[in-house]
């Protein structure tokens, strides 16, 4: 259970990087670069877990009205809360808007989806 917590960690970590190096507007401030990506982790991990449910189900309308493509917006949302809650600690890790948060988030998503393939053992019953 705990090596299973700590590899979504890791993959989480490892898609943030990519969206730190890929997404112009998502930063990292100050010396501690691995520091901020594994808090920003733990961040993200439990925004996901607390408040992205609430937001789907406040919002199932409009995911089901744009065919779930409302869900890019929510995962925008998650990215820039948690963002924020990292600015908010001196984490250092920062999202510079709506759009940054956009395209980070689906590079979060799918680089998340294609490390959780390489993971044997992780498919779900």
């Amino acid at each position: 259970m705990l090596v299973k917590l700590l590899i979504r960690w890791g993959i989480v970590a490892a898609s943030l990087v990519v969206a730190v190096l890929l997404v112009p507007g998502i930063t990292i401030e100050g010396n501690s670069a691995w520091f901020a990506v594994a808090v920003m982790a733990v961040i993200l991990g439990f925004v996901n877990a607390i408040i992205r449910p609430i937001l789907a189900l406040l919002s199932c309308g409009c995911i089901v009205a744009t065919l779930g493509l409302f869900i890019l917006v929510i995962n925008a949302f998650t990215l820039w809360f948690s963002s924020w809650i990292a600015n908010q600690l001196n984490i250092g890790f920062n999202v510079d808007g709506f759009w940054p948060a956009f395209w980070g988030g689906i590079v979060i998503s799918v680089v998340s989806f294609l490390l959780s393939l390489l993971i044997p053992g992780d498919k779900e019953s």
